[in-house]
């Protein structure tokens, strides 16, 4: 998303955002033609883990997408947890559809074990595992396991990244019941943003190193 792109930028850090599903895949793996010292996931997942609040950090050692899984780079996930000593260590799971509602949610974790989910960690993963490139992720939660995301919130996920505005008072002047879920959402993401944004400084002076090959952010 726009706002995640935004956080990720620095010195040495190219950030790809605004693509989903086939078109991520399609841009990373074209990106990695070129050298790059790596590729880092960064940006906001739903939390499956009850113990998560929204903000919480999460460096896995492991993103599972429901019939692979791929390790990350032992080498960077210390160093991003070095970093980030409040970070948790886990599962990540990768899921091509939104997980949105509670029972979703639950039942992802039960068949996981993974802590939070997101959409494109399995996708740089993957790509990242192709080029043979280190990989590594850092997901802050946005929606806890215990909430349902209401639909317009779904409907304002611009394809470009941005908030569909539009798209979002149309869906919901018709189902003008999410107004309160759609506020703690708001809430929620605010906390998200700040931990983010507290996350990327912490990760600054390990990513700002000028000697290296730039390193690649799908976010």
């Amino acid at each position: 998303m726009a706002f995640e792109a935004r956080i990720a930028a620095g010195s040495g850090v190219e950030v790809l955002y605004g693509l989903r599903g086939g078109a991520l895949e399609h841009a990373l793996a074209e990106r990695l033609r070129t050298p790059c010292e790596g590729v880092i996931s960064f940006g906001v997942a739903g939390g499956l883990d009850l113990a998560l609040v929204p903000g919480s950090v999460v460096v896995p050692r492991l993103i599972d997408n429901g019939t692979d899984g791929f390790d990350t780079d032992p080498a960077w996930s210390a160093a991003l947890r070095a970093a980030l000593p409040w970070a948790v260590d886990g599962i990540l799971a990768g899921v091509d559809a939104a997980v949105v509602s509670v029972a979703d949610k639950q039942a992802l974790h039960r068949t996981s074990g993974a802590l939070a989910v997101d959409m494109e960690s399995h996708i740089a993963a993957r790509q990242a595992q192709a080029a043979g490139v280190p990989f590594a992720a850092c997901r802050v939660v946005i929606d806890p396991a215990m909430r349902t995301v209401p639909p317009a919130a779904l409907a304002a996920m611009g394809s470009d990244g941005r908030t569909d505005f539009v798209a979002l008072l149309r869906t919901l002047a018709e189902q003008p019941r999410q107004l309160i879920d759609l506020l703690q959402l708001a809430r929620d993401a605010g906390i998200a943003r700040a931990a983010l944004r507290t996350a990327r400084d912490a990760m600054g002076e390990y990513f700002a190193k000028p000697e290296a090959k730039r390193r690649v952010m799908p976010a």
